[in-house]
């Protein structure tokens, strides 16, 4: 990548965002978000997103492809998922 690439990483924080927003797509909590994909219904709780040092983590790898898989959805889709409420987020 070139280091005049404009464009900012995807954190931990639009990722969370992400599977949220899957959830409120599919008008469901991220807790049976959780359930649909065979996760223990705990797994996305917003208590569950920090260490106890406060630090916010990433969800599991496996988790996000289980949500992809249940969902239909590609990694494209989430990716643009992820730049649709960052640009939101930017117009605030």
């Amino acid at each position: 990548m070139s280091e005049t690439n404009t464009h900012k990483a995807i954190t931990n924080i639009d990722i969370w965002n992400a599977i949220d927003e899957i959830a409120r797509l599919q008008n469901i909590s991220p807790s049976r978000l959780a359930i649909i994909c065979g996760l223990d219904s705990t797994v996305f709780n917003k208590c569950k997103r920090q260490d106890a040092s406060g630090h916010t983590h990433y969800p599991s790898f496996a988790s996000l492809v289980k949500v992809l898989n249940k969902t239909n959805m590609t990694m494209t889709d989430f990716g643009i998922i992820c730049d649709r409420l960052r640009a939101e987020k930017s117009d605030d």
